[in-house]
């Protein structure tokens, strides 16, 4: 995908977010460090020039959360080490990529301890396959069926000073 790829696939997840929860009412979007982030600001402009409403985003880091990973009870579930207003609210979980799923579980386990919301919804830009665990997302930028010998890697302009998603095979070779 290019930089008018990533676009569009964003565009129409906000649409997407607008026509199902019926607006944006009590939504609130949270992105997963560190590219989730950037993607639920970007749907959050997207929708405010849509419907010009102002939606929340916060940003989650799971670190603490994975089970792939040695705990480190001392980093903080959230950046702005304020708990997360997600009592009773939609949260839309914005990743960048969804593969296993470990990473929506930590999320979800992060979000729970900071309260219960209405509901939550996964947003991603793009999924790949290969579920470990039970989830599927709400909304997808693409599906990008993949083997497990390759690797997608997303750049975007925030943190890498381009929008970019790439497939590779396992060796490092882009497809």
């Amino acid at each position: 995908m290019d930089e008018t790829a990533i676009r569009r696939a964003l565009t129409r997840i906000a649409h997407e977010i607008l026509e199902k929860n019926k607006g944006v009412d009590n939504c609130m979007l949270i992105g997963i460090r560190t590219r989730g982030i950037y993607l639920a600001r970007r749907v959050a402009q997207r929708i405010h020039e849509i419907e010009s409403v102002p939606v929340p985003v916060g940003e989650l880091d799971i670190t603490s959360y994975r089970d792939d990973r040695v705990k480190a009870p001392s980093v903080e579930s959230v950046k702005t080490g304020e708990p997360l207003a997600i009592q009773d609210r939609k949260i839309i979980l914005f990743d960048d990529v969804l593969y296993t799923g470990r990473t929506v579980r930590a999320a979800m386990d992060a979000l729970i301890d900071q309260g219960r919301p209405q509901m939550i919804q996964l947003a991603v830009l793009i999924d790949r396959g290969h579920r470990e665990l039970p989830i599927r997302p709400d909304y997808v930028g693409k599906n990008v069926p993949t083997s497990k010998m390759e690797r997608i890697e997303v750049l975007l302009e925030e943190i890498d000073k381009k929008d970019k998603v790439a497939l590779y095979a396992k060796g490092g070779k882009r497809k």
